[in-house]
Parts: C-alpha cells; sequence; structure tokens
C-alpha cells in the first residue's frame, strides 16, 4: 500500500482544516517544502497535496510551491481547482505526477473522460469527498446531490481507475477512517482506492493495508506526532 503523507496549502503555509471548514483552518509547519523532505527522510515516495486556493475559489496561489517540492523527488499527487484540460496541463507542467480532479468531475464528466484519454488512469485521478453519504463539492461546501457509490461508479465507467475517498465526517478529527463506507466502495467498482480521512494510527494503516487498499493519505496524524511514519512506510510494503 503507497502512503501519501500530506500537505494543505492556503496562502503559500502548510495548513489543516477540521471537517473541511476554512474557519477551523491552522499552521501546521513551519515550510511546506522542509516538510516534504522530512516526508522523504521518512521513506515516503509519494505525497499528496491539495491547493486549498485552488479547491474552494477555482484560482491556484502555490504553483511555486508544488515545483519546489517535485523538485525533492515525491511524486507529487495534486488536487484543488483543477477545472480543465489547461490547469491540468499547468499542474504537470509544474512536475506534478498526477492530478486530482475534484468538484469538477460533478459538473463536467466529459472533462474527465478528456483527461483519462488524454493522460491515462495512472496521473488522472478522481476526488470523491462525502459527508454522510453524499458527494460534497467546492472545497465540501455544497451538496451534489449525488450518493457516493453511485458517482464512483460512473467515474469507473468514464474510464477513471484510481479514486481517492474522503468521508468528510471523519477528516482531521484522529478518529478512524471510514472502514465501513471504504469496504461498500470496494464491492461497487474495480478502480485503485485511496483512503483519506480519519487516520490515527499505525494501527489504521495496517489495517487499511490488509483491506487490500491501494494507497492511505496521512495528514493530521503525522502533524500530531501520532504517526511514526518510517514505521508506517516499512510496514506499508512496497512504495
Amino acid at each position: 500500500m503507497i502512503l501519501f503523507p500530506a500537505i494543505d496549502l492556503k496562502d503559500g503555509r502548510a495548513v489543516r482544516l477540521y471537517q473541511g471548514d476554512f474557519a477551523t483552518v491552522h499552521q501546521v509547519a513551519d515550510d511546506p517544502v522542509t516538510t516534504a523532505r522530512a516526508f522523504r527522510e521518512a521513506g515516503a515516495t509519494h505525497i499528496h497535496m491539495v491547493d486549498l486556493d485552488g479547491a474552494r475559489d477555482g484560482a491556484r496561489k502555490n504553483g511555486e510551491i508544488v515545483r519546489e517540492v517535485a523538485r525533492t523527488g515525491l511524486r507529487v499527487e495534486l488536487g484543488g481547482g483543477i477545472r480543465s484540460l489547461a490547469d491540468a496541463e499547468a499542474v504537470f507542467a509544474l512536475g506534478v505526477w498526477r492530478a486530482v480532479i475534484g468538484s469538477a468531475a460533478v459538473a463536467d464528466p466529459d472533462f474527465v473522460r478528456a483527461a483519462v484519454r488524454r493522460w491515462g488512469g495512472d496521473r488522472i485521478a478522481v476526488g470523491i469527498d462525502a459527508r454522510d453519504g453524499r458527494v460534497r463539492t467546492a472545497g465540501w461546501v455544497e451538496d451534489a446531490g449525488l450518493d457516493y457509490l453511485d458517482f464512483a461508479r460512473q467515474m469507473e465507467a468514464l474510464g477513471v481507475t484510481t479514486l481517492i475517498f474522503t468521508d468528510i465526517d471523519t477528516d482531521g478529527t484522529l478518529a478512524g477512517p471510514s472502514f465501513s463506507r471504504l469496504e461498500a466502495l470496494q464491492r461497487a467498482v474495480g478502480c485503485r482506492l485511496i483512503a483519506s480521512g480519519g487516520v490515527s494510527s499505525n494501527g489504521d494503516l495496517r489495517r487499511l493495508r490488509d483491506m487490500g487498499l491501494y494507497g492511505a493519505i496521512v495528514g493530521k496524524a503525522w502533524y500530531a506526532g501520532r504517526i511514526d511514519l518510517k514505521q508506517a512506510v516499512e510496514e506499508a510494503g512496497e512504495q
């Protein structure tokens, strides 16, 4: 299972939110690039980054930081404000390895189909952000009126092979991932699944690994000192 330690960016700072609420934004590290290097020193080979300015406003403001992180040698998976083929081209030009399409996958499925056709399923992922099993968009503010399993099936039908599932109810809570919803997602689609939200310990990561998930995102638990990332990488297996 691939581990994706996470850096969320807002106004050039590494921050965290609680359940996606922008009113709870707080800085968690002095420097995003130094933090990324620490991830690499612990053995991580991938990193999950979110441009929160792009996710909320559609205008990405943290491109130079993303470029510097990509230069560390980590494979950067980036989401936030990627709403067109031109947006995807722009982030790939920064050295990004995988682009994550979020809200735009709901609003413009044709964009998803075209992106997968152009760059392939390894470099394009769709993020499914859900609260109470319902898909949320626009930085988790709006209810899209879609069941997360139905939406996952729609994305798979478009050719998507990698899905990132974030359970907003657990995100930033250190309460453990939503194992039951992840299991339901595994039964619903054949896509590679990355779990996001709620990871609180190395034990949570071992359980996700044993479920056979493709990947897991580690955020707040690392910043809070509750995850031994070096041990987690060793236990996760080949990265």
